[in-house]
């Protein structure tokens, strides 16, 4: 004959066990949502690419044998908690579905929370094109596709993540001055992430100034 309080001490040991699991399971829960809130917090942010100024020859200047356009690029590494290590980075430059300038900014390290800004000039590849150029910029019809290619690391409490692909484009309007038009007198054009497209023909820019 069983004894009489058995069963009903058997089921409080389950209950017990149940309540336990259950709480084990609540403490796990919450100690993963802890450690991706953490991750969130510290996981980098992609910098930001701004072109600030562009300047074109007229088609009088390219007659008169100027053969390159100057730029201006804002490079803004917004992380508070993260260093930067940039490959060199290839600008390319198209009028309509031409090419019509390559350049390359060389590898650097931006600190934290940081903005740089790089001036550069890049050299027309085909003069036939340039041409075109030109007489689009005198008409004030121009409008220059920039494109932007790197890879980076980011640097967090001294640790180095793996490589990053960058790939950014935007359109850039120009005026019958050769500079940027618009309706603000300072505008600026902030780059935004590349079609695939583009980022094909990035990456195959890359492996050829490689």
């Amino acid at each position: 004959m069983a004894w009489p309080f058995s069963d009903f001490t058997q089921e409080i040991c389950t209950s017990d066990a149940r309540s336990f699991y259950v709480w084990l399971l609540q403490i796990f829960s919450l100690l993963a949502i802890l450690a991706f809130c953490i991750w969130l917090s510290l996981r980098p942010s992609h910098p930001s690419f701004t072109v600030v100024n562009l300047s074109v020859p007229t088609s009088n200047n390219i007659q008169n044998g100027s053969t390159s356009l100057t730029y201006e690029l804002d490079i803004q590494n917004p992380n508070k908690d993260s260093g930067v290590y940039y490959d060199d980075i290839l600008m390319s430059f198209f009028f309509r579905k031409d090419a019509i300038a390559n350049d390359v900014i060389t590898s650097f390290f931006q600190g934290k929370d940081n903005t740089l800004r790089v001036r550069h000039d890049a050299v027309a590849k085909d003069m036939r094109i340039w041409s075109d150029v030109g007489r689009a910029v005198t008409n004030a019809t121009a409008k220059l596709k920039v494109s932007l290619a790197t890879r980076v690391r980011y640097k967090t409490w001294g640790k180095k993540s793996k490589h990053h692909g960058l790939n950014f484009e935007g359109v850039v309007p120009l005026g019958s001055d050769g500079k940027i038009s618009g309706k603000k007198k300072k505008k600026k054009i902030k780059l935004h992430h590349a079609s695939r497209k583009r980022k094909a023909f990035a990456k195959h820019c890359s492996e050829v100034y490689n």
